[in-house]
């Protein structure tokens, strides 16, 4: 498995068909890591506007991308 630095210098290479694959895993473990500490957010009691907040986007897109549950719709 490759460490974080080496998808990070991955992305910055010469070749693009390497950046690019990079550049799709950096997106595929942020989106993980996301859903992650939107759970764990929403697991402490934080609003949707908090988590909104937080990541700097609204909180009718952050409810629609992570909302899981009919308690959370």
């Amino acid at each position: 498995m490759a460490t974080p630095t080496d998808v990070t210098t991955a992305a910055a290479a010469d070749d693009p068909a390497t950046g690019l694959r990079a550049i799709r895993a950096l997106r595929e473990l942020a989106d993980r890591l996301e859903a992650l500490q939107v759970a764990n957010a929403r697991d402490r009691g934080w609003s949707w506007q908090q988590v909104a907040d937080a990541l700097g986007v609204s909180r009718q897109a952050v409810h629609k991308k992570h909302a899981r549950s009919r308690r959370d719709r």
